[in-house]
């Protein structure tokens, strides 16, 4: 387990923000299920979801903006979860842009690429691998779309959001797999022992006109629209 419990350049656990916030939470005395549990809660409610500037950045600065996405979030996740000793992996794939329809609109949705760079991460524990992927969305973000679309009793794609169970999506850890987005992955890239080694091989399919574009214009319009959705507007 020790290649699944190592320090990298993104998953940067010894940076002082994230020792500091560990002390104050007092994560490390923990048994094993409460680590797992109490750093997934944090990460799903207290990081809001919304576009950080690139999907490969370090723990720190995700800890430092507040809020990301799948791949980034998952990055903090996996960070902290190395931090007090609990073994992890990064699991990637492709989306169908059709999940960010409402958060990306208009020319930002035309522009964007068909298949989006997703990922989940796998948490070992009592012997077995689970799939976590319900922390993106944090629970007031859902709660808005849910009574948004209160009349959506089944699956529903969009906003961030791929599902079959839209009023009650399997969000909660306690001992299982968790998912938010799972029904909008159309490729499966495999399991990598970090997110280094993945973004090494695998990047946004963008032009760098685009990725300026998205950097600077497009994730503020996105962030803005999630925040309107958040607000209940």
């Amino acid at each position: 387990m020790d290649r699944f419990l190592r320090e990298t350049a993104m998953l940067n656990f010894r940076e002082r923000s994230i020792q500091e916030l560990i002390r104050e939470r007092r994560w490390a005395g923990e048994e094993d299920f409460a680590k797992i549990q109490k750093i997934y809660n944090f990460v799903r409610d207290e990081i809001k979801f919304g576009y950080n500037i690139d999907d490969a950045i370090p723990a720190s600065e995700v800890l430092k903006d507040g809020y990301g996405q799948c791949n980034t979030k998952g990055i903090l996740f996996m960070a902290l979860l190395r931090a007090v000793g609990i073994p992890c992996r990064f699991h990637g794939f492709t989306i169908d842009k059709q999940l960010q329809k409402g958060a990306m609109t208009g020319l930002i949705y035309k522009l964007a690429p068909r298949n989006i760079v997703h990922s989940w991460v796998e948490v070992h524990w009592q012997g077995r691998w689970y799939n976590m992927e319900g922390f993106i969305l944090d629970t007031l973000y859902l709660s808005r779309l849910q009574q948004r679309f209160s009349d959506c009793k089944t699956g529903f794609c969009g906003y961030g959001v791929a599902t079959e169970r839209f009023q009650d999506p399997q969000i909660e850890w306690n001992g299982n797999d968790t998912y938010i987005q799972k029904e909008g992955i159309n490729h499966d890239f495999g399991v990598f022992d970090s997110p280094d080694d993945f973004f090494a091989k695998h990047q946004q399919s963008l032009s760098r006109l685009k990725r300026w574009m998205f950097r600077n214009v497009a994730r503020k319009c996105m962030n803005r629209n999630v925040e309107k959705i958040r607000s209940g507007l």
